[in-house]
């Protein structure tokens, strides 16, 4: 059982989903930075990039959306059994327009990626318009129930006038949905698909045909199953419009919102805020004494189990066993709510016994299991590492949240006082060599500058009589570490 908080302002909206009294997942939409997945944009094709078999669509964003030909509908043909994908400079011309959506939002400094396989998502059902086949969750298990609701589904979706009834796929809480659930699911989406297509042709490339819902609305649509017990909001008005949405839109979900309103802001009651500081710093401690170190960088995010302090287990080997074990949970609930992707290396302390490494793995992917979002792991590598990917759509909470350190530009670290002294000192050299001041004066931070009076003094004044010239010291509050100025007099 789980609960839903939702703290709204007009500038962000925070969602986060307690379970056993700790925050399990975060989510976090800001309103001139709201994400574009789903959203089906009328683009106009810019380039087509025959040799990456892709293209570059404008679609009015910032930066140029991505289509690779993968994401073309229709873009293949049988042959032998074999689909055979039609090279992209056959299927797109540039300045052609496009009805496009986004599968991923931009990241970093790369543009949206875009699919031309429009699909519409409600509360129990997926609407492909372009397609005709029924698909089915595979978290829906048994044989029986899946060909129950195909075949409901086909008498739901039939139409009369021969228009093709298009496809649908059935999310999971589709399993126990009523004939009149469905029906209305399918004629919401409908309906949306018809006002897409209509603004299509009314409007010029580069609009956007549709917006999928903002962050609170989705709550309802995805996150709410039976396990959830309350829907809490501190919002007045963002309750009473979420109320109406839930009521005619979902209205099982409708019925656990609640309005929250102490007098101590949501998020501080449960200690989320807290919370958000922890899954924003590099160490994150565990029960036990041990902790592990997460590292975020462009190409992979390495995650490093440590025992720290824990000596509780009768043994070394049980101490790592019960360190690993306790991390798997820690790890897969940290991947959640920091929101990373792509490739994830796991170093998990060495086991020597073969069934506590197989038991670890078990527990990591039960505990991954949980994840909404599509987690493949391969196992322990040769190095005794755990590789795996986890689906990257949107930026991570440390990229929405934080900007690189003005100071030490993202590395994490900074130069010593010693070091930048003796930057200093071959600047000075390397400035005398071309240049004939009457005086060299250095301004830098309080500790280069005391540095440079104290226990550098004597390197400074032999580098003084070998120029010939007097050096001057100036100390700067405003510098950083690294930074000084050397200027000629």
């Amino acid at each position: 059982m789980h609960d839903i908080l939702i703290n709204w302002t007009p500038q962000e909206t925070r969602v986060a989903l307690i379970e056993n009294g700790a925050v399990q997942d975060l989510h976090i939409e800001r309103a001139l930075e709201r994400g574009l997945v789903g959203n089906v944009y009328l683009g106009k094709v810019a380039r087509v990039l025959p040799g990456m078999q892709s293209a570059f669509i404008e679609v009015g964003l910032e930066r140029a959306a991505f289509l690779h030909v993968a994401d073309l509908h229709g873009g293949g043909h049988h042959k032998h059994d074999v689909t055979v994908q039609v090279p992209i400079e056959r299927q797109v011309f540039e300045g052609q327009t496009l009805m496009v959506q986004v599968i991923k939002d931009p990241i970093g400094s790369k543009g949206a990626r875009l699919s031309t396989q429009i699909s519409i998502a409600g509360r129990l059902l997926v609407f492909l318009p372009q397609d005709t086949h029924i698909g089915i969750s595979q978290k829906i298990g048994s044989v029986e129930a899946r060909e129950q609701l195909r075949s409901r589904m086909q008498s739901l979706t039939a139409t009369t006038d021969g228009s093709s009834p298009g496809g649908f796929i059935l999310r999971t809480n589709a399993e126990d949905a009523s004939d009149a659930e469905l029906a209305d699911d399918i004629a919401y989406l409908r309906k949306a698909w018809a006002s897409i297509r209509a603004n299509g042709l009314s409007r010029p490339p580069g609009s956007m045909l549709h917006e999928d819902l903002n962050l609170a609305q989705r709550v309802l649509r995805d996150m709410v199953n039976d396990g959830t017990q309350t829907i809490r909001i501190d919002s007045k008005l963002q309750f009473d419009d979420l109320k109406a949405f839930g009521e005619s839109y979902t209205p099982s979900s409708a019925s656990k919102l609640e309005r929250y309103q102490g007098e101590r802001p949501i998020f501080d009651l449960f200690g989320i805020e807290e919370e958000i500081a922890r899954a924003l710093a590099r160490r994150v401690d565990l029960k036990s004494g041990g902790y592990l170190i997460i590292d975020q960088t462009e190409a992979l995010t390495t995650v490093d189990v440590n025992t720290g302090g824990f000596v509780g287990a009768r043994n070394f080997d049980e101490t790592i066993f019960k360190t690993n074990l306790e991390s798997a949970g820690a790890i897969a609930r940290q991947l959640r709510l920091r929101n990373l992707g792509g490739i994830i290396i796991v170093d998990f302390i060495d086991m020597v016994r073969d069934e506590h490494q197989t038991a670890v793995l078990a527990e990591f992917r039960k505990q991954l299991a949980r994840d909404r979002t599509k987690v493949t792991v391969s196992g322990f590598t040769g190095l005794g590492l755990v590789e795996m990917t986890r689906k990257r759509t949107r930026e991570s909470l440390a990229h929405m949240l934080c900007q690189p350190c003005p100071t030490c530009e993202g590395r994490g670290q900074v130069k010593t006082a010693r070091s930048v002294c003796y930057d200093v000192l071959r600047e000075i050299l390397r400035e005398a060599r071309q240049f004939i001041p009457r005086e060299f004066r250095v301004i830098a931070s309080a500790a280069v500058v005391e540095m440079l009076l104290d226990e550098e003094s004597q390197h400074l004044a032999g580098l003084s009589d070998f120029i010939g010239k007097p050096i001057s010291l100036s100390t700067e509050p405003s510098f950083s570490p690294e930074h000084y100025d050397i200027v000629l007099m």
